[in-house]
Parts: structure tokens; C-alpha cells; sequence
């Protein structure tokens, strides 16, 4: 199970498991600074989320604003939301996926990666 049988370096398995704690706190923090876009409606609506996938800015171009249908706009803003949290799924999983798979190449239970 150990290289020569022997037993594992607890220091050096807690040296590693700090190391680890420190890359993903790394990574987690330039997540939360990368920006990703998602569009809908040909780029009527744009919604700018963060890595970790918080909602960042909106943007509707007038073309997409009619009073008389504001399901429409309700949808195409949907369709952005969700178009630039895919986005942000796929930073997150391209950038700590690599990082998790040391901890069972499962991910963490209960984090989107």
C-alpha cells in the first residue's frame, strides 16, 4: 500500500493536506474574481456571473424591452442566467476539478465539481 511497506510520513501527509487546503483556497478566490458571460436572444440579454456564480450585472439591450410582452424579456433573462452559470460550472470544474481529484477523484460531496 506504501512505497517500501512501511509506514506513512504523518508530516509530510500534513504538509500535503495543507498544500492541497492552500491551492483550492487559491483557486476558490480567483474563481470568485473571474467573470463569465451568458446571452440569450441572439444577445438581446447578457448576465455576467463570477466563477463561483454569483449574479454580477445585467445587461438588456432596448430591442429586447417591450411593455406588452414582458414574459418574453422574463425568459430571455432566464436563458442568460442560466447560459452564464454553465459557464461558471465549467471554470469551476476546469480549475478545481485537477486540484479535488486527490481527494478520491469524486470531488467534494455537496460542491458543484
Amino acid at each position: 500500500m506504501f512505497p517500501g511497506g512501511g509506514q506513512p510520513n504523518m508530516q509530510q501527509l500534513l504538509k500535503q493536506a495543507q498544500k492541497m487546503q492552500e491551492e483550492l483556497g487559491k483557486a476558490q478566490r480567483e474563481l470568485a474574481e473571474t467573470k463569465v458571460s451568458g446571452t440569450a436572444g441572439g444577445g438581446l440579454v447578457e448576465a455576467t456571473v463570477t466563477g463561483a456564480g454569483e449574479l454580477v450585472a445585467l445587461t438588456i439591450a432596448p430591442a429586447a424591452v417591450d411593455p406588452e410582452d414582458t414574459e418574453t424579456l422574463a425568459d430571455l433573462v432566464l436563458a442568460a442566467v442560466r447560459d452564464a452559470n454553465a459557464a461558471a460550472q465549467k471554470l469551476q470544474a476546469d480549475r478545481m476539478g485537477p486540484l479535488t481529484q486527490g481527494l478520491g477523484g469524486g470531488g467534494i460531496p455537496g460542491l458543484p465539481f
